[in-house]
Formats: structure tokens, sequence, C-alpha cells
């Protein structure tokens, strides 16, 4: 099974990492300076789970693809998906299988509209992974988890062969019967957390020292959970109750990716993962005030970046 990983960043590099340690055919679909990064110092992973080095991965550049490949694996930014369907459409064939990583649901109209719904599956990951200033691709914490499946949540021969391709690399896949749902729980999750950490700069455990904090956190996942549940995927009782817990827990030092974005003057997916999820909440006449003003704060911060 030919695998293409669009980017070698944090999270690509780590999953097609250890999938390329695991005797995996994979390929990384790269811009020239990681390329030259990745023929220099290898793709190093550094892990609680395990330090990796790969000599020489297998790259491409855009301007030299060829072939079809069976899967495709996109975990880029929300902002770059556009040109990252150009880079890789030499690569999709009919029989090719789409595993997009990107939060929310909006990617999935786009990836339908230019390759067909037939070859896009669901799929989300829970990892904490960033690149360092060496360019090695740095596991945070132990856990690690990534879930694809069909959008009709049927069980075919096509995911069975992916999940046991993707069992090598020791990553917790999964392949989903549920991931639609799976995939509106953690955007409730994530939306929530970065309008909350963005708008008040901190983390949960400041926010939750702030008078009024507590019921700040839990009132911003509320308005993200009745959205999905206007949507038909209200968040299950377990999801929740493990959310609130992490939404309360005292000293709590996690904030979004998106507020680490700001802090370093990056861009934001505050349209993909804010916005998108306003535009639904109006339709359905979910009053979402809390969610507004922070989109409002994200769209003033990109302004400001220019």
């Amino acid at each position: 099974m030919r695998i293409l990983v669009v980017g070698a960043g944090a999270i690509g590099g780590y999953f097609g990492g250890r999938m390329l340690a695991a005797g995996s055919d994979v390929t990384f679909l790269v811009r020239p300076r990681r390329a030259a990064e990745l023929a220099d110092a290898g793709l190093v992973i550094k892990s609680p789970l395990g330090d990796a080095t790969l000599k020489n991965p297998p790259t491409v550049q855009a301007d030299k693809l060829t072939g079809k490949f069976d899967v495709v694996l996109l975990s880029c930014k929300a902002f770059d998906l556009d040109d990252a369907i150009k880079s890789l459409a030499p690569a999709v064939g009919p029989q090719t299988s789409i595993i997009p990583l990107l939060n929310g649901m909006l990617h999935l109209d786009v990836l339908d509209a230019r390759f067909g719904r037939e070859r896009v599956l669901g799929g989300l990951c829970a990892i904490a992974v960033t690149l360092n200033d060496k360019r090695e691709v740095v596991h945070l914490q132990p856990m690690q988890s990534l879930s694809f499946g069909e959008r009709d949540g049927k069980m075919s021969d096509r995911v069975r062969a992916i999940a046991e391709v993707m069992a090598a690399g020791k990553f917790g896949a999964v392949a989903s019967e549920h991931v639609i749902q799976e995939m509106w729980e953690k955007w409730v999750f994530l939306a929530a957390l970065a309008a909350s950490t963005c708008l008040m700069r901190t983390s949960v455990g400041n926010i939750l020292a702030a008078p009024g904090g507590k019921d700040f956190l839990l009132g911003m996942l509320d308005e993200c959970g009745a959205i999905a549940t206007a949507e038909g995927h209200a968040p299950r009782a377990p999801f929740l109750e493990r959310t609130r817990g992490m939404f309360t827990a005292e000293g709590s030092p996690m904030t979004a990716s998106m507020f680490r974005d700001i802090r370093a003057g990056a861009p934001v997916e505050a349209d993909h993962v804010i916005g998108d999820l306003i535009a639904r909440g109006d339709a359905a006449k979910v009053p979402v005030p809390k969610l507004r003003t922070a989109y409002i704060h994200l769209k003033a911060y990109e302004k400001q970046r220019g």
C-alpha cells in the first residue's frame, strides 16, 4: 500500500515517521526547504514512547509528483488547504482514499467538491506534538491516537486494509464506525478551548482562578455543544464528563494550539474552527454570545497581523 503524507511537520512527520519506521511504503510531499532539512538531518522524532531517526526519508515535491497513491494522509492547517489540494491532486486516482486530519468539518465539503465524496474518509487525531528549533518532531506527552473511517459508519474493506497497515506504526490507529460523531466531539472540545484561552490569553487554570472563570469556561463548552446537538451530533455523556473535568481542573496549564499560534504571531484557523461553528449556530438559531466574542477577537488579531 502506497501512502502519501502531505507535509512532514509535527503531525505528518510523527504519524508518517512511525509508519515508515515500521516498514510501510511512505512518501512525504514537502516543500523544498523541508526536503533539504530531511535530506541533511533525517526525520527525527523525540518521544516519551521512543525516539527515532529516519535517514533520507522518501520525499517528493509537488512538481515532481507522479503516480497514484492508495492513501493520502492530509494534516495541514486549514489556511493551507487550497495549496495542499493543488499539490496532492496528481496523486489521487480512482481508488485513492484521502484521510484528512484537519479540525472542524468545512474541509470535508472542500475535499468532496474537488475529489468526490467517495474518496474522502473521516479522520481525526489526538496528539501533542511540535517542531523544535532543530526542526525535529517533538512528542510532548504519551497520548497518541489516529481514528478514521467511512463517513456513513460502515466498516469497509478499504478501511480494514488501511487499519492493518497503520497498526504496525503503534500509534493507536483506530478504524472507527462513528468517525463523524468523534470529529464533532473533538470540534466541540477544541473550539471551546481555543475560544476560551485565546480570548483570555491564558491557560484553563488561570481562567478558573478568576471570578466567574468556571462559569465562563463551561458556558463556552455549552454553546459549542448546543451547536453540535442542533446539527444532529449531540456530545455523548462520557465525552462531556471527561471534557468538563478537564475544563474545571484547578491549576491546569492546558491551552489550545491556536493560543500558542497567537503568542508566536502565526496564522490561526479562526474561520475554520470558530467561524464555521458560529455560522451553523446562526442557521439553527442557537445563541452563541461567548463564542461570537472570541471570534471577533480572532478576526481582530488577523487584521492586526496583516
